[in-house]
């Protein structure tokens, strides 16, 4: 099945796409799934059929955002895009974000030419200039910036807009030859999962999805793959069609909840313990696999009661760990031949002095019995009980955790880390139908840069992300004099809106990057029209896909657009390193793909390449990537950040039930939520989208919360807190649970502004994870 967008044709209009979408149910479950296929107008009888694409150039490239990177492919008449739809490459239909980079071709909205502010910031008021006076001010600024603050005062920051070489991984290649920018630090999207996968299975980014439709049971865990894996959604409903079951743990009904077999709601922030309570079950009633905990796992490996420290045969041996062997009372090393290694020392000669990973999780999930885990969760003790048996007694389990916004919560790595934990001891890695989606990808294929990157001799101190207004205002970490911005929208996304705007308030020099004028580039004082898909050549091989995908240039680009890598050509040019930025293309992706065995050739030949395989199943057999090649549940990283090495759970800071003077000032818990409208702020600007999807932002609330505060469906409303404001229109019903409010996130300020205005901006949590989805509002009609 392929969905097109025909420009010239009548195939896929707006009102066609609307139609089939409520002719098949799924404009009201945000259009999950694969997107229908357009209509065809009836053939007259005797008529001649002429393809109008005949003639047609033929180009191909990846729908690059943080999402699946579908493979698109382009038809071109007259050096114009007539067609773009789902290449034969994928196994589902492209959605309307990825069909919409015809549109954006053409889209009368787009920035053409260099604009440089003529107002104040925010205003809007830009005049046009050449890109020569563009290029001129920038050299201009960064080195007055140099010459009075060092590079360091030279900021640059990345987003998941574009996941291409030829753009984050030129701008590091850039600022490194420029001598050492500084940057941000904290993520916004899966930090808990990068402090959690990595120190307990050893990576992370391996892909799980072609184990999807193997499995027989499903957790989707606090994320909406209907949205956000909506290339491969049919796998999930594959499941079910097979006789297995998909549970989604979720405060919100999303579009996957529909299609799913079940609907768990936790309350925000407190999946930790839900996960917790499961362990719990799960080992009192000997419901783990025992055989492959203790072969795959350190859960039998000692730790020193006194230092608190795991116990290694070596100290210069980090994978030497000791465990009691039960057959002979020593002390060996784990992976000796022969012995039984005790998950529990009661009765032992060694039970005074150590404890194992086992006993030490234990210890936590203890505290977490069904009851005090409903109390906690808002989940029924039975329910909880229940999924944890479904779980462990399935004979093929998959949780699906995917970057969800149960990780951006204070408690995210351990959030993240508890899931580990249950599916490692459940022995559900590793096999066909098991593992742990992490976000899928190819970490385990190497790739390159596509310019050498000098390694730089100082170290440069790194922005919080989440304070970037204070850290700008305070001048601490650093003084920033010039912020360059590509590839992200900060305005939109970034916690504590209003703090984030005073940030490029006060920067001197703030340059964007972008084919739109954003909500960033309207607080900028430079803004520079870039290159779209189909109008440079790229290539995308990204931890986020397991292919590797040619991105070819099909047309020219409106106007006087330049891609993000002739922008820091240029730019190299003027600061002497221009050689550096001088090599052909082919060569410069030839350089990204051949440390994983492709060639150029071969790349331009196939287009996209499937470079782990149908079959690929991570931590095959149960082989972690950590040292010892299992999974280990104690964590050095986090006992030197000052946090608990084994993953435990208490109640955030920010929490509607801590009985403080913030909960009762603001006493609903709210919750972010992706839209079929875009990729984070991606595509949310495109008018095709409005027949489509919310013209506004929605506010999700529960019945029960509308009516004690006058709300009724429909009403526009405000929802804020001490941060500031997001005004949206009310959705009223059952598809939240109560004391829970639902923000869609993405909208622009000059659609209404970001629901990001009021989100949580706490720093620093275990991990560095962000807490948007730890934050409390209170929401009222609009005067």
């Amino acid at each position: 099945m392929k969905q097109s967008a025909d420009h010239g044709m009548p195939s896929l209009s707006r009102r066609t796409f609307v139609a089939a979408a409520a002719a098949t149910g799924a404009a009201a479950v945000g259009l999950a799934g694969c997107s229908p296929s357009a209509e065809e107008e009836p053939e007259k009888e005797g008529a001649a059929v002429v393809d109008p694409y005949a003639d047609a150039q033929v180009f191909y490239t990846s729908c690059p955002p943080e999402c699946q990177h579908h493979n698109l492919k382009a038809y071109v008449v007259d050096g114009k895009i007539v067609k773009v739809e789902s290449s034969e490459l994928n196994d589902c239909a492209a959605c309307a974000r990825g069909i919409a980079r015809s549109y954006m071709a053409t889209d009368p909205n787009r920035l053409t030419v260099p604009l440089l502010l003529d107002g104040e910031k925010g205003s809007g008021d830009f005049k046009e200039i050449t890109w020569d006076e563009a290029f001129d001010l920038i050299e201009e600024k960064f080195k007055a910036a140099i010459d009075s603050d060092g590079v360091q005062s030279i900021c640059y920051i990345t987003g998941s807009g574009n996941f291409g070489s030829m753009h984050g991984p030129v701008a590091n290649a850039f600022f490194a030859h420029l001598g050492g920018a500084s940057t941000t630090v904290g993520s916004l999207c899966c930090a808990g999962t990068t402090a959690a996968q990595i120190p307990i299975y050893g990576q992370r980014f391996l892909d799980t999805r072609n184990q999807i439709e193997n499995s027989s049971y499903v957790i989707v865990w606090g994320n909406n793959p209907a949205i956000s894996k909506q290339g491969y959604f049919q796998r999930f409903e594959k499941v079910i069609e097979n006789g297995g079951k998909v549970v989604v743990i979720d405060p919100i009904f999303t579009e996957s909840a529909s299609k799913a077999s079940e609907w768990v709601s936790p309350w925000p922030g407190t999946d930790a313990a839900m996960a917790l309570a499961m362990i719990k079950v799960v080992i009192d009633e000997d419901l783990y696999d025992k055989e492959y905990t203790l072969a795959h796992t350190c859960a039998p490996c000692l730790v020193d009661k006194a230092t608190g420290e795991p116990v290694l045969e070596d100290e210069a041996d980090p994978a030497s760990f000791l465990v009691y062997d039960a057959k002979s009372g020593e002390i060996v090393r784990h992976d000796k031949n022969g012995i039984e290694a005790a998950l529990t020392l009661d009765g032992t000669s060694a039970a005074d002095a150590y404890n194992t990973e086992f006993e030490l999780i234990y210890a936590e999930a203890a505290k977490w019995d069904a009851v005090a885990a409903e109390a906690e969760c808002g989940v029924p003790s039975a329910d909880i009980e229940r999924l944890a048996r479904e779980y462990a007694e399935a004979d093929k389990a998959m949780i699906i955790q995917n970057m969800g916004g149960f990780m951006r919560t204070e408690n995210g790595t351990y959030a993240v880390a508890t899931q580990l934990y249950l599916a490692a001891l459940c022995g559900h890695v590793g096999h066909e139908g098991d593992g742990v989606s992490d976000a899928a990808g190819v970490n385990e294929v190497k790739t390159g840069a596509p310019i050498e990157v000098p390694k730089l001799e100082t170290t440069v101190p790194s922005v919080p992300r989440f304070k970037f207004g204070e850290a700008i205002l305070n001048e601490d970490p650093l003084k920033v004099n010039v912020l360059w911005s590509m590839t992200g929208n900060p305005m939109t996304q970034w916690p504590n809106t209003n703090m984030v705007r005073q940030g490029l308030e006060k920067i001197p020099f703030v340059v964007t990057v972008d084919q739109y004028l954003t909500s960033t580039a309207l607080y900028s004082d430079l803004v520079l029209p870039v290159a779209a898909q189909f109008e440079h050549e790229d290539v995308l091989a990204n931890h986020r896909s397991h292919w590797i995908q040619l991105c070819e240039k099909a047309i020219d680009g409106p106007g006087e657009v330049k891609s993000d890598f002739d922008i820091f050509a240029e730019l190299a040019k003027r600061f002497d390193f221009g050689d550096a930025f001088s090599k052909p293309m082919s060569e410069m992706i030839a350089s990204v793909i051949e440390p994983a065995g492709l060639s150029y050739d071969e790349l331009v030949e196939k287009k996209a390449i499937d470079v782990v395989g149908a079959d690929y199943i991570p931590y095959k057999d149960g082989v972690f990537l950590t040292k010892s090649q299992k999974a280990e549940f104690w964590v050095a990283a986090w006992k030197k950040e000052g946090f608990n090495p084994i993953a435990t759970y208490a109640r955030s800071e920010e929490d509607a039930r801590n009985g403080d003077e913030l909960a009762a000032k603001y006493p609903l818990f709210s919750v972010q939520r992706k839209t079929y409208r875009g990729v984070h702020s991606t595509f949310n600007n495109l008018e095709w989208m409005d027949e489509v999807c919310d013209k506004q932002p929605v506010v999700l609330l529960n019945e029960a919360d509308a009516e004690a505060r006058g709300i009724a469906d429909g009403d526009a409303v405000v929802v804020f807190n001490d941060r500031g404001e997001h005004h949206g229109i009310a959705e009223v019903g059952a598809r939240i649970k109560q004391g829970v409010i639902g923000l869609q996130n993405g909208w622009w300020e000059q659609q209404g502004g970001s629901s990001s205005y009021v989100t949580n901006d706490k720093w620093k949590t275990l991990g560095g994870t962000h807490c948007c989805n730890q934050t409390l509002v209170e929401v009222k009609k609009e005067a």
